[in-house]
């Protein structure tokens, strides 16, 4: 199955304290993606929405997690996750004017 929009390839960023160690230190984005979103989707995808020059992307899926509801257990579904490193020089601002 093939993804034509953009739009349906980054679901959210993330937005934790080891991400932004991570954004300080090698200047790269944390994003939660599609899980059948390539790394090519995803370079175009960021580098359209927010006007940067994508060097390099590590990607990682998350299997889902066990947890209990009372007697029966459920299992949460996996996600996927896409460090963006930008060209030097620049970044991308999450929340302008904070």
């Amino acid at each position: 199955m093939k993804m034509t929009k953009l739009v349906d390839i980054i679901v959210k960023p993330l937005i934790t304290e080891k991400a932004s160690l991570i954004t300080e230190k090698y200047n790269r984005y944390g994003f939660v993606v599609n899980l059948k979103a390539n790394k090519n989707q995803i370079k175009l995808a960021v580098e359209k929405f927010y006007d940067v020059r994508v060097m390099d992307i590590k990607t990682s899926i998350i299997p889902g997690k066990l947890k209990r509801h009372g007697r029966s257990t459920k299992k949460t579904s996996k996600t996927k996750k896409a460090f963006v490193q930008l060209a030097q020089g620049q970044k991308i601002e999450f929340f302008k004017g904070v």
